[in-house]
């Protein structure tokens, strides 16, 4: 990469940081209404600088803040999306008992966020930063669009409304800065994302006493435990699919036979012919009946409904494409590159069928939605490796710039056409087209 580019990227960093520990100092639990709107505020200041004006819509639950989306004038060029959110999964509270702040150890920085995601927002300040000092021009001549999610660390549908009402069709590319789970050196990009459905389950059975009529008892206890054995053997690690029981709650006295149960469980999967085959089986225990009572009087129901579901992120052709950019452009700069799936969830599930998608473009780190640092337990919090800023926005620009020049084949772009992207750039694009 060129020298000039490298050595403004890093003039940039300290101011970058800055910016992530404003951000980190801020409470932003998704429940936080407040800290939301503070985070909120404060992301769009600092992007202001950068000429872009923010649009907010609530989120669907009204517990949680507001969608935020920041744009800058409509031009005639491509349009490239470049998202966050604005939620961490710990509350106030918690960060004070943990003594979780921001602090800055060796070339570790840690603190709320730091990694999961507020450090990723950072970076995408610093790779726009980046790209419009080197290449004003193609800055002003494309859409920008940056988009904050409010409730990531919940639920993620509706935000991904909220995205299709604002991007173009023809958006060239979607790109999720979520942290890159990688070690120094490397470029640890997310090729899929397992898909979840969460499950309650309830048992209704017959109450008796449990001394003197036992046998009229219908034991709801039992059924469910014969729903969560039958529904636990689902689990094959040789399939990536995962089955587990997060919840229970049964029962009253020890002295009557229980009438009702309940648990809560989720299944995940990223083969969505698997994730499917196990959302059916599932199901299939509604109404269904294993347990009655001894005495033949009375038998047990199942009831099962999904109370929330996010769809499997496959390997898909868009993203396998995008993934070879980002590929040559950490080659480029000598770093090795890595594609993973990961079983977590983000945005990128809900954008990946309308728009070309990647993720994990944010810093390298580690131990998101930890907040403990007790290393004689074996204990570490969240943190961001500041180090790796820099590298992540280089590869960052040289790849987008890459995506711009397939899509406006007479721009001359950052850097020069090198041979290597002559072997990716038709599949590039008929697939970003």
């Amino acid at each position: 990469m060129p020298n000039d580019l490298t050595a403004f990227c890093q003039s940039a960093l300290p101011g970058t940081l800055d910016f992530l520990r404003q951000m980190v100092g801020l409470n932003s639990f998704t429940e936080n209404r407040p800290g939301i709107a503070a985070n909120a505020d404060l992301i769009t200041r600092q992007f202001a600088a950068l000429g872009f004006s923010p649009t907010s819509t609530p989120a669907l639950n009204p517990a949680f803040g507001d969608h935020l989306a920041l744009t800058r004038p409509k031009v005639a060029g491509p349009t490239i999306a470049l998202l966050s959110h604005l939620d961490t999964v710990y509350p106030p509270e918690e960060e004070i008992r943990n003594h979780f702040r921001w602090e800055v150890i060796g070339d570790r920085i840690y603190g709320p966020g730091t990694n999961d995601i507020k450090g990723g927002t950072a970076l995408i300040w610093l790779t726009l930063l980046t790209f419009k000092k080197m290449d004003p021009a193609g800055f002003a001549a494309t859409n920008w669009v940056i988009l904050f999610n409010a409730c990531e660390e919940v639920v993620s549908e509706d935000f991904g409304d909220f995205c299709r009402q604002i991007l173009p069709a023809d958006t060239a590319a979607c790109l999720i800065f979520e942290g890159d789970g990688g070690i120094p050196g490397e470029v640890s990009l997310v090729s899929s994302r397992k898909g979840r459905a969460a499950f309650r389950v309830r048992t209704e059975g017959k109450a008796a006493h449990a001394g003197t009529q036992h046998p009229s008892g219908a034991n709801a206890i039992l059924q469910l435990a014969d729903f969560i054995r039958d529904v636990s053997a689902l689990t094959d690690y040789r399939r990536d699919l995962t089955v587990n029981i997060g919840q229970i709650a049964g029962g009253t006295v020890p002295n009557r036979v229980p009438h009702e149960a309940s648990a809560i469980l989720e299944m995940r999967a990223f083969d969505p012919v698997v994730y499917a085959a196990a959302r059916e089986k599932i199901l299939a225990w509604n109404d269904r009946s294993s347990v009655s009572a001894s005495d033949g009087s009375s038998a047990c129901r199942v009831r099962v409904e999904i109370i929330h579901e996010t769809v499997p992120w496959p390997r898909n052709p868009a993203t396998d494409q995008m993934l070879s950019l980002w590929r040559t452009a950490a080659e480029d700069a000598g770093l090795t590159f890595l594609a993973k799936d990961r079983g977590g969830l983000s945005d990128g599930n809900v954008l990946w069928n309308h728009f070309p998608t990647l993720d994990g473009l944010g810093p390298q780190g580690e131990n998101s939605h930890c907040s403990e640092r007790d290393p004689a337990h074996g204990k570490d919090a969240e943190w961001a490796a500041r180090n790796s800023f820099v590298p992540k926005a280089l590869v960052n620009v040289h790849a987008i710039d890459t995506i711009l020049r397939l899509q406006t084949p007479d721009k001359p772009g950052l850097s020069t056409a090198l041979p290597s992207y002559s072997t990716v750039a038709p599949q590039i694009r008929t697939i970003i087209k």
